[in-house]
């Protein structure tokens, strides 16, 4: 595979992933009883959240090299 082919499936996955901590994030603050704008943010949070982390665990494996 090639590196250009590995940086588009790496970043698709961490999308994937993003979006699905968001999507539990916003359903447990809405079981939980929050309202809708109020869950909506929680999840808003969890996706930026997920995606900072990946960035930062990116660049901390890219300094390794």
């Amino acid at each position: 595979m090639s590196g250009l082919a590995t940086v588009l499936l790496s970043t698709v996955m961490a999308l994937v992933v993003a979006v699905l901590v968001a999507a539990g994030a916003g359903k447990l603050a809405r079981l939980d009883g929050a309202t809708y704008p109020a869950a909506i943010l929680r999840a808003a949070t969890a996706f930026a959240s997920v995606l900072t982390l990946t960035a930062a665990a990116t660049a901390a494996l890219a300094s390794l090299r």
